[in-house]
């Protein structure tokens, strides 16, 4: 298996796929089970601080050091996608549902076209026009007042997805280490310290005690360094490096539809018509976003690599 790795061999390729279209949509269940009891940015902070601590000690040894240079980078990229972006999920999902947060979170690639053409100047071909339309139109239906459980909650979820896309953009250029795993657990240390010390100024700390750690909510806990930062994050973070950012963006239209099928499944999370309309608009504006073609007028080639999600 390491050897597919490292050839990146198709196999490889479906498997880290894989690896984030299920992990990735299942986390979204984890975090709705660990805020029951456990205070988000706190929570967070720990599962950032053991997942990126185990990684580093891994694909850290034998290396150079990291310079300043390159930790900078790590802490602003960690800063956009695991402060803002991974914590404003995990915020939210205590006022909304998981499902409702996934497909919120899944217009993280119009976000991205429009960052696109506005600070790069990638023109929009009529396809992803229409897709922007279409999804923004899907989410003005989700957070509208009276269609979520808190429609604050799940306003400021769509600009926290727009800050993880704007610090996916900016990890492109970014000088990070050239070890995909390298530079995700830098990234996962550097969030850590900023998820903290938020949780700490905003008083997370008084409401920890001795029955916040629930079996549940330890195992959730466990599954999401386990399998949502280690696993997934690490597969994510290899595909970026290895594949176009059109195959590694289809996790967006994958991960809502997991995570709205675990929600109801065991949590029993409800499905109402508001739902599929808008559900079915973001994942549809989604596939048109990811499928439109560069005008023909463009001629710019799509990076190989792209920039770091999340997830949840």
């Amino acid at each position: 298996m390491t050897a597919a790795f490292a050839r990146r061999s198709p196999a490889a390729v479906v498997l880290a796929l894989a690896t984030v279209y299920v992990v990735w949509g299942s986390t979204y269940l984890a975090i709705r089970v660990t805020d029951r009891t456990i205070p988000p940015f706190l929570m967070s902070s720990v599962r950032f601080l053991i997942a990126g601590g185990i990684l580093y000690a891994l694909v850290a040894r034998g290396r150079p050091r990291p310079t300043l240079r390159e930790w900078g980078a790590a802490a602003i990229v960690g800063a956009a996608l695991l402060l803002v972006g991974n914590g404003g999920v995990a915020w939210a999902e205590t006022r909304i549902e998981s499902g409702l947060a996934a497909l919120i979170v899944a217009i993280l690639p119009l976000w991205v076209a429009i960052m696109d053409r506005a600070f790069f100047g990638r023109r929009l071909s009529p396809t992803a026009i229409v897709g922007l339309i279409v999804g923004f139109a899907g989410v003005a239906l989700l957070v509208r007042p009276g269609g979520t459980g808190s429609a604050f909650a799940a306003v400021l979820l769509v600009f926290t997805t727009a800050a993880w896309a704007a610090g996916s953009l900016y990890a492109r250029g970014a000088p990070l280490p050239q070890n995909p795993l390298l530079a995700a657990a830098m990234q996962m240390l550097a969030a850590s310290v900023f998820l903290g010390v938020f949780g700490l100024v905003t008083g997370e700390a008084s409401a920890v005690h001795a029955d916040s750690f629930g079996s549940d909510q330890l195992l959730a806990f466990a599954y999401l360094v386990v399998f949502g930062s280690l696993l997934a994050f690490s597969a994510y973070a290899w595909l970026l490096k290895n594949v176009r950012i059109s195959v590694v963006a289809t996790y967006a239209f994958v991960n809502p539809v997991v995570a709205v099928a675990l929600g109801t499944l065991f949590l029993g999370e409800p499905i109402g018509w508001t739902t599929v309309i808008a559900g079915a608009a973001i994942v549809t504006a989604v596939v048109l976003i990811i499928t439109a073609r560069t005008p023909a007028t463009q001629a710019v080639r799509e990076p190989a690599s792209a920039p770091l999600k999340a997830a949840a």
